[in-house]
């Protein structure tokens, strides 16, 4: 792994603009949308814990891809 991967990884990374600051509102917003749901539909046991554990971890890596993205976007 390079040195810059690395720097890159554990960075802060500010939003760069409205439009990046709104797309992970919308990634949480709709990451919470869906968690009120799993709620309202599961039975309460470990395989719904995990289900909302993993849904946080979606949330967390999607906000990852929108902070980490370069400046170009990619």
């Amino acid at each position: 792994m390079q040195a810059d991967d690395l720097n890159n990884r554990f960075a802060y990374h500010p939003p760069r603009t409205p439009e990046v600051s709104e797309a992970h509102e919308r990634v949480r917003q709709e990451c919470r949308i869906f968690a009120g749901f799993l709620n309202h539909i599961l039975p309460e046991g470990r395989e719904k814990s995990l289900a909302v554990t993993n849904l946080e971890q979606v949330m967390m890596w999607a906000n990852a891809a929108i902070a980490r993205a370069g400046k170009d976007g990619a």
